[in-house]
């Protein structure tokens, strides 16, 4: 029997329309300082994005940033005015559901803003799958995974501590995998401090190690054997981003594979690595990709390269950590798992029943749109101003 047509009823397609949006910085503190090679933060900041439909549905999308516009060119204060001044303005009255053709509106109305256009994304996803009885994921093409492995970073800088931390990661089956932080010492001390990390946890541990763009190739080509020595399995970012030529040199020479991050913010981005050689894993993130539907063009390019995907954050909310693993639930691979640890290092979360981590995996939520509720209370509390 043929498939018959799915029509939406005329009046539910104007209950779609996008009615207003509304964006709020917050600052939510950290349990501990979280240090990288350029900066350090004891507290994140975002922009949570709440978007009202015609029919009464909100949905909810967050732009996380990293010490302000030191990671990428974008800080919370210029999200929200870009927000409010010119990405809302563009959409208003637009059609929830044409997901694509937002996108287009919202790149017409700003360049770049990527945190900022993958927060109202996340929240259009939002919307329409509470309007529709869906889960985000349903809207992206369905369901390969409900749950992904997950890491944790180790970046206070303190192997004392970090050992610490990371035994009672391992005790409570939280994390089995580590992701350390280096590139803020000399490569001398970071090295004694892998040194010490991987040997107190030797033979219960896997470590990758991001040096976040901090060293040049002599650096990089000194260092790696030593990695590869102590067992560490992935290097990410060695190299400044704009070095992409270099990363496939350094790349040609390593016993250990190494990770795109920087260097990969849209679809051609990925395109020039994969010609170049110069990556053998790319951490997909939505404050690079600029929304769900970019993520997975980055990811398609990527798998046609046989370059392996990895879930990177930017220490997220369980609101902007869900839109990731929904993004990720229907890749087809996802080898190296994720990192979307950043509801647990924060102090408080902004949702009222925060994402489940268990068994070394976080694990995506039922129900439909994100499957997650903001908690109006907290955001009160953590708003700034």
């Amino acid at each position: 029997m043929p498939d018959s047509p799915v029509t939406i009823p005329s009046d539910l397609r104007r209950d779609l329309a996008i009615h207003a949006i509304r964006s709020t910085i917050v600052d939510v503190p950290t349990v501990r300082r979280h240090k990288l090679s350029s900066l350090s933060v004891t507290a994140q900041s975002y922009v949570i994005v709440e978007l009202r439909l015609a029919n009464g549905v909100e949905g909810i999308g967050e732009a996380a940033t990293l010490g302000g516009p030191r990671w990428s060119e974008e800080s919370v204060e210029a999200i929200k005015a870009n927000i409010d001044a010119h990405l809302a303005p563009a959409l208003i009255g637009h059609p929830a559901d044409r997901f694509a053709a937002a996108g287009t509106a919202l790149d017409a109305a700003a360049r770049r803003n990527n945190a900022a256009k993958a927060a109202i994304e996340t929240a259009l996803f939002d919307a329409v799958g509470h309007t529709l009885g869906l889960p985000a994921y349903q809207l992206l093409g369905g369901l390969v995974r409900d749950s992904v492995p997950v890491l944790w970073t180790l970046a206070s800088g303190d192997p004392g501590q970090e050992i610490e931390e990371a035994e009672a990661k391992l005790a409570a089956r939280l994390h089995e995998t580590f992701k350390v932080k280096i590139g803020a010492l000399s490569p001398e001390a970071d090295l004694a401090r892998l040194r010490r990390l991987t040997t107190a946890l030797a033979g219960r541990a896997h470590f990758i190690v991001d040096a976040n763009q901090a060293w040049d190739e002599t650096t990089a080509n000194r260092c790696l054997p030593v990695l590869a020595d102590l067992g560490v399995t992935l290097v990410e970012q060695p190299l400044p981003a704009w070095n992409v030529a270099g990363m496939a040199r350094v790349r040609a020479r390593s016993a250990v594979p190494l990770m795109a991050d920087e260097c990969v913010f849209s679809a051609h981005d990925m395109l020039g690595v994969a010609q170049a050689a110069a990556a053998d894993v790319v951490s997909l993130k939505l404050v690079k990709h600029a929304g769900l539907l970019n993520l997975h063009k980055v990811a398609a390019v990527a798998e046609a390269a046989g370059i392996g995907l990895y879930g990177g954050c930017l220490l997220e909310s369980s609101i902007g950590a869900v839109a990731h693993l929904h993004a990720f639930a229907g890749l087809r691979d996802l080898a190296w798992g994720c990192e979307h640890f950043g509801p647990r290092i924060l102090v408080d979360d902004l949702v009222e029943e925060p994402l489940r981590f268990e068994d070394c995996r976080v694990h995506l939520p039922a129900g439909p749109g994100l499957g997650v509720t903001l908690d109006h209370d907290k955001l009160r509390h953590y708003a700034r101003g």
